[in-house]
């Protein structure tokens, strides 16, 4: 059994619901004008008033749902993307997730000043209801916008982390066979990951027969780095590569012994010259030093 003010309250969703529709075309017109859309869509205002129509209609979705502070609404799903995107571009500009809020907020003013207009006394209960109806809807609006910012911002900066983790494990052909991975920076579990990917793959297109993981530019090794590069090691063999891990320094080395870690099945050398040296010699390509240091030696 409903209470006079929830029906009052449906009612005044209702009213704002049909609003919505009829004053479509007004609304999309001074909300194309506002920040939020005016510097998103910057080629075209029918664009910017295209997008307001749409997301009137969202609203006007969630009035007549009766569900106006819900941002699962229904409604707000049809333009949850879009308006993501929006809060997105506008944050890329140097927008402050407060300044987004802001402009999202100047949207209600608009909005509320053509309900009033509506009945033939602004200040009635009626239009107050109504008035209420609507700034619940927009306030949703705002939560709406904001997470779905927010969320946008967290895949960027996933996919951007994803792809500094891949610019910074390249895998380079040494010689037709032979691949090498130069490893440079602490190694934790989410880059070992791209590690053994990016080298499993480049086995795979280059037919490499033999991998070459250079740790020089690897600062300490622990267990947990050791670890990782045995199941690397281990994933090579499985691909058919023999892999050979270089640029072990002394203190690397006494720091590996000292965990008591067996690395006697990984074939180790001291740089990654030794390691190419030893590739090509696997594969009958004699490698001689250059004449000057020949001699420079005798």
């Amino acid at each position: 059994m409903y209470v006079p003010e929830q029906d009052a309250a449906e009612s005044a969703s209702r009213v704002v619901s049909a609003f919505l529709e009829r004053r479509q075309e007004q609304i999309a017109q001074r909300w194309a004008d506002a920040a939020l859309f005016r510097s998103v869509f910057t080629v075209s205002r029918d664009e910017a008033v295209e997008a307001c129509k749409a997301v009137l209609d969202a609203l006007s979705d969630v009035a007549m749902s009766g569900r106006p502070e819900d941002v699962d609404a229904p409604g707000f799903g049809t333009v949850r993307e879009q308006l993501g995107r929006m809060a997105a571009t506008r944050a890329r500009t140097g927008s402050s997730p407060a300044q987004i809020s802001g402009e999202v907020a100047s949207l209600r003013g608009p909005a509320i000043e053509l309900l009033r207009g509506e009945f033939p006394d602004p200040a009635g209960p009626e239009a107050q209801e109504a008035v209420l109806a609507l700034t619940l809807i927009m306030g949703t609006l705002r939560l709406v916008v904001m997470e779905t910012a927010l969320h946008a911002g967290e895949d960027l900066i996933h996919r951007q982390r994803q792809q500094l983790l891949e610019v910074a494990t390249p895998v380079i052909q040494l010689w037709e066979g032979t691949v090498a991975v130069p490893l440079i920076g602490t190694l934790d579990s989410a880059r070992s990951q791209v590690v053994m990917e990016s080298l499993l793959e480049a086995i795979v297109e280059e037919r490499a027969r033999y991998a070459i993981l250079d740790i020089t530019g690897v600062p300490t090794v622990d267990s947990l780095v050791a670890q990782h590069l045995m199941k690397t090691v281990a994933a090579a063999r499985l691909m058919g590569a023999e892999c050979i891990v270089s640029g072990i320094r002394p203190a690397i080395a006494q720091t590996i012994v000292q965990l008591g870690i067996d690395l006697g099945s990984v074939i180790t050398r001291a740089s990654l010259a030794d390691a190419l040296a030893y590739a090509l010699g696997r594969q009958g390509i004699e490698v001689s030093a250059r004449a000057d240091a020949a001699a420079a030696a005798r």
